[in-house]
């Protein structure tokens, strides 16, 4: 699995010979806080759009949502 463009950055930003610029911590620190919110976001939204489509619950926000699904799980 290839790893997402957030988490990649916050790798680059964090290393030791970047240290001298301190906001480079804590976005590195901010990047991963959002990857792991966006996953946690995807996993509601995937199980949520599964209830609705069983439930037969307002299919164009079912679009919506796999639309969104899709787009957070684009690499």
């Amino acid at each position: 699995m290839t790893q997402p463009e957030a988490l990649r950055l916050a790798d680059k930003l964090a290393p030791a010979w970047v240290h001298s610029l301190a906001w480079c911590e804590d976005a590195a620190a901010e990047l991963r806080r959002l990857h792991e919110v966006n996953q946690e976001l995807l996993a509601a939204l995937v199980y949520l759009t599964a209830y609705a489509q069983q439930h037969g619950v307002m299919p164009a926000a079912l679009t919506t949502a796999r639309a969104a699904i899709a787009k957070g799980e684009a690499k």
